[in-house]
C-alpha cells in the first residue's frame, strides 16, 4: 500500500458524479453524509502505510490481499492481514479495500480463464491486479443486476465500448478508486450484450452513484451514534449512461461461459470468503464483547441463565473461528499448481451457510441480554451536557459501579450496533452477504462432498443382509 491517508481523500476530489437526497454531493471527502466514513478508509491506509501494524499488512510494499498465496503460511499470513483493519472497524465495514484486492488476486491466479471465446482477456486482468496492487487502490464492484434494465453493451468501437444500464448494491463505490462492473448471476445463453466484465474510474463520464440514505449523515454525533457515525460504508446505485470502457478495462466480452466463471473457476470468490469470514469472525468478537459488558452493567453477569447465553455466544465466536482456520487447513490447489493455492472450497462455502444463519440469532441473544434499558436512554449527548438536566440524568440513570455518562455510552453503542436503521442494514446485510440462501444451499450441494457421504452411508448399507448374524 503506496499511499497515505491523505493520499487516498485527496483521490477522492476527482469531480465523481454522487447523488444524495435529490443532490449531487460535491466533495466526498467532506460531505456530511461521507467525510467521517472516508476518514475511516484512510486510516486503514495509515495503518498499511506506516504503523505496528505495517509489516502484518504488508508484503513485498503491497498489501498482502494482493498477493497470490503459494502456501498454508500465506494463506495464515493474509487472514492475519485482514484481521488488523477488520479490528480497525469492529467488523462493521464489509467491503474494505482488502475485499477487492483479494479478488482480484484471485484473477491473477488463473488468468487463461478470461481468455475462453473469442475475447482475450487474460492479460488485462493481469494488468487490473497490477494497477490495484502497485497502487493502492481501492477496488470495489456491482455485480448485481436489477430487476429490470441491466446493464449492457451498446456499440462497440475502435477504441473501446460503450455501455448503459444499471447495477445495484455498490457497497463502498462511492468511497472507491475503481469499481468491477460485472455479472456473477447466471446469464441466459441468447444474453451476450449482458455478459461483460470491466473496470472503470469512478470519475469516469456518464457514470454516476445513487445513494442509499447515509446512517452518517443521520447521527447526531459519535457519542450518540459510534458505529454508524464513522462506518456507514454506504450501498449505491450505478448508473451508466452510455459510458466509454477502454478495451485495455474489459476483462470478459460477450461470453456467457467466461462472464461467470472468472468468480468460480479462478480463486477470487473463495479469496473474497476468506477475508469476509476473517471479518465475521472479528463482528461476532465485538458484540460478544458488547454483550459481557451489557450485563456486566445491568448486574446480570453471574446469573446462571446469563452465563449459560454468554457462552452460547462465545461458541458462535469460536464457529466463526473454525471455518476461517478449516477453510486454510483444507487449502486446494489452483490450476494444477501453477496458480498457487485456495482456501478449501467445500468449508468456505459452508461458511456462507453459518454466517448468514448465525448473525441474525447473536444478535437476537444479545438483545434479550440487554433487557429494555436500550430503548430508554435521553435522545442526545447533549442533555447529559445541560447544566439543569444532566445531574437529574445523573442522578437516575446510573447503576452501582457505573455512572450515568459511562451507561448511557454503553447502551448508546449497543442500539446502534442491535437496534437501530443501521444495525438493521447490518443484519440483513449478514444475511445476504454471500448471495441468497436458495443459490448457496444448492451450491452446497455440489461442493459439500456429497458423494462421500453417500458411499459412507451405502458402506454401511452393504455390510450387512437379511442373513447376516449378530
Amino acid at each position: 500500500m503506496t499511499r497515505s491517508g491523505q493520499e487516498y481523500l485527496e483521490a477522492l476530489r476527482d469531480g465523481r458524479e454522487v447523488w444524495l437526497d435529490g443532490e449531487r454531493v460535491k466533495d466526498v471527502s467532506a460531505h456530511p453524509a461521507f467525510r467521517a466514513t472516508a476518514a475511516s478508509f484512510a486510516g486503514l491506509f495509515d495503518l498499511a502505510h506506516e504503523s505496528p501494524h505495517t509489516s502484518e499488512l504488508m508484503s513485498g510494499g503491497v498489501h498482502r490481499a494482493y498477493a497470490v498465496p503459494r502456501s498454508y503460511e500465506d494463506l495464515v499470513a493474509r487472514r492475519r492481514a485482514y484481521k488488523v483493519w477488520a479490528e480497525a472497524s469492529y467488523g462493521f465495514l464489509g467491503r474494505t479495500p482488502d475485499y477487492m484486492a483479494s479478488g482480484a488476486a484471485g484473477f491473477a491466479a488463473a488468468p487463461e480463464v478470461f481468455d475462453s471465446g473469442a475475447f482475450k482477456g487474460g492479460e488485462n486482468a493481469l494488468a487490473y491486479h497490477r494497477r490495484l496492487a502497485e497502487g493502492g487502490l481501492y477496488g470495489a464492484f456491482t455485480i448485481t443486476d436489477p430487476a429490470c434494465e441491466g446493464l449492457r453493451v451498446v456499440e462497440e468501437r475502435d477504441g473501446g465500448i460503450l455501455v448503459r444500464g444499471a447495477k445495484t448494491i455498490g457497497t463502498g463505490a462511492v468511497f472507491a478508486d475503481e469499481i468491477l462492473v460485472g455479472t456473477i448471476e447466471p446469464l441466459a445463453p441468447e444474453a451476450v450484450d449482458r455478459a461483460v466484465t470491466f473496470s472503470v474510474r469512478v470519475d469516469t463520464p456518464g457514470l454516476k452513484l445513487v445513494s442509499r440514505t447515509s446512517y452518517e449523515g443521520n447521527a447526531r454525533s459519535v457519542f450518540d451514534q459510534p458505529l454508524s457515525s464513522r462506518y456507514d460504508e454506504n450501498d449505491a446505485l450505478l448508473v451508466c449512461e452510455d459510458v466509454f470502457v477502454p478495451w485495455e478495462r474489459v476483462l470478459t466480452y460477450r461470453d456467457v461461459a467466461a462472464t461467470g466463471a472468472i468468480w468460480w473457476e479462478t480463486p477470487a470468490y473463495l479469496n473474497f470468503v476468506h477475508q469476509s469470514a476473517t471479518r465475521f469472525w472479528t463482528k461476532l468478537e465485538f458484540l460478544t464483547g458488547l454483550a459481557i459488558l451489557l450485563v456486566r452493567s445491568n448486574g446480570t453477569d453471574t446469573l446462571p441463565a446469563v452465563t449459560q447465553a454468554i457462552g452460547r455466544l462465545l461458541g458462535m465466536v469460536a464457529q466463526a473461528k473454525a471455518f476461517v482456520l478449516g477453510a486454510e487447513a483444507s487449502w486446494e490447489p489452483v490450476a494444477g499448481g501453477r496458480g498457487g493455492v485456495r482456501p478449501g472450497q467445500d468449508i468456505s462455502f459452508a461458511q456462507r451457510i453459518m454466517a448468514g444463519e448465525l448473525y441474525p440469532r447473536a444478535v437476537a441473544d444479545i438483545k434479550l441480554l440487554a433487557g429494555g434499558a436500550i430503548v430508554q436512554t435521553p435522545a442526545s449527548a447533549r442533555d447529559l451536557l445541560h447544566p439543569e438536566l444532566g445531574p437529574v440524568i445523573g442522578k437516575y440513570l446510573r447503576t452501582p459501579g457505573h455512572p450515568a455518562e459511562d451507561r448511557l455510552k454503553l447502551l448508546k453503542l449497543a442500539w446502534d450496533a442491535l437496534g437501530s436503521e443501521f444495525a438493521g442494514r447490518h443484519e440483513q446485510y449478514e444475511r445476504f452477504y454471500q448471495g441468497a440462501p436458495h443459490v448457496y444451499l444448492t451450491m452446497q450441494t455440489w461442493a459439500g462432498a456429497a458423494d462421500d457421504c453417500e458411499a459412507l452411508a451405502r458402506t454401511c448399507l452393504d455390510g450387512y443382509d437379511l442373513g447376516t448374524k449378530k
